[in-house]
């Protein structure tokens, strides 16, 4: 039996959510060999240091490379603008998918070893990455998996409902990111008392504040010291020159940071770290300021205000896409950022932090059992191992 774990892409911020899995299913010892494949350094130098000692053991990592010369040059010449190494990886290693029972994988671009390259045999299971309210994680594509795993109630019901997922192709584990502990320095902000506010503005063009109101949102703290501000946007909003996205097709330049804002003393800049994708300015903040990156729902964990920035008019109010813009005042302008940051510290108790209480408990469901754990169980049930970590065929040869 080989199960696969797929990392591809061009950051790093999908790991957490499917490497805990891997490790979590080696130490089941059921036999099966686990490979961890990787598709660039950045990639494998991530994995490495998460697994650890476990590279030693049960699970043997497997980097996979652009093996034809036409996609070298293919990915060369589109790189900066789609991502092309991360959908010719497939093709240039059809050998290697070909031999796995299992793929487990945390985006959908997998599918294409399906719906292109014809491997109906592999079963392809989806964690997710993320618990997030936007509309392309309920999309067609997402009911083309064998098996989902989902962290709570609301995915798997907006699965069901708007995926048209099969139920019983869904199974909810939890969050297994939240088992994996990663300390790491984090910034360089005096805890002086003043409040630290995350702003997390998300990449696609057509739902992000940054495109809009980035530059005034930076501005405004610059001219408000008695706030700190961690700038730590989604990893990939500054990882090429354009950003381009398919759910509704739009092109925008993030462009780059002024040295205004890198000089400010009361603001720290994070444009893609490895802190970035490790919780660690989640768990930090006081106040969240953002669009619509799942990384809110993180930040809820341990209920504090937020703020969420409406740069595109949105009729958001009855639009299960916003539903975590429930849990904090929304502005359409700057103007309205000081008293919003006012009001969301003012009213946090009585009135924002039940609706995130309710809202993290439909999104996460958690137990005194690891989600990485929950999560490896429903994997070694498809697999065909019984809970002892045998597998059933393998019971049936032993007892004739």
């Amino acid at each position: 039996m080989r199960i696969g774990f797929l990392f591809n892409h061009d950051q790093i911020h999908q790991v957490a959510h499917s490497l805990p899995i891997a490790l979590a299913l080696a130490r089941m010892g059921t036999g099966a060999e686990i490979i961890l494949a990787t598709t660039n350094a950045r990639l494998q130098a991530e994995v490495t240091r998460l697994a650890g000692p476990a590279l030693a053991g049960a699970v043997r990592l497997q980097p996979l490379t652009l093996r034809r010369r036409g996609s070298r040059l293919l990915a060369a010449a589109g790189g900066s603008i789609i991502p092309a190494a991360k959908l010719l990886v497939y093709r240039d290693n059809l050998e290697f998918f070909r031999s796995l029972d299992i793929l487990v994988v945390a985006e959908k671009t997998s599918l294409v070893l399906k719906s292109r390259y014809g491997l109906d045999r592999l079963k392809i299971v989806h964690t997710r990455h993320g618990a997030g309210d936007r509309a392309i994680g309920f999309n067609a594509a997402s009911a083309g998996f064998d098996h989902i795993l989902v962290s709570g109630a609301k995915i798997r019901d907006r699965l069901i409902r708007d995926a048209g997922a099969d139920p019983d192709r869904i199974s909810i584990v939890g969050y297994p990111k939240f088992d994996m502990q990663d300390p790491i320095a984090t910034h360089g902000l005096m805890n002086d008392g003043r409040p630290i506010v995350l702003y997390n503005p998300h990449v696609s063009p057509h739902l992000s504040s940054w495109y809009k109101m980035g530059r005034a949102i930076l501005d405004w703290f610059a001219q408000h010291d008695d706030y700190q501000l961690i700038f730590a946007p989604h990893v990939m909003l500054f990882e090429r020159p354009f950003v381009v996205t398919i759910d509704k097709l739009r092109i925008d330049r993030p462009g780059r940071i002024e040295e205004r804002y890198l000089r400010a003393p009361n603001i720290h800049i994070d444009l893609g770290s490895r802190a970035s994708t490790t919780m660690a300015y989640t768990n930090r903040a006081d106040i969240y300021l953002g669009d619509v990156s799942s990384q809110v729902y993180e930040f809820l964990r341990r209920p504090r205000p937020c703020v969420f920035v409406d740069a595109h008019r949105t009729d958001w109010a009855r639009d299960a896409n916003y539903l975590h813009w429930s849990t904090g005042p929304v502005i359409g302008n700057v103007a309205e950022l000081e008293q919003a940051l006012a009001e969301s510290r003012r009213d946090h108790a009585a009135r924002f932090a039940p609706i995130q209480d309710t809202l993290f408990r439909h999104s996460f469901d958690l137990t005194d059992e690891a989600s990485s754990d929950r999560a490896a169980r429903v994997i070694a049930r498809l697999a065909g191992f019984d809970h002892s970590g045998w597998r059933a065929d393998a019971l049936e040869q032993t007892a004739a």
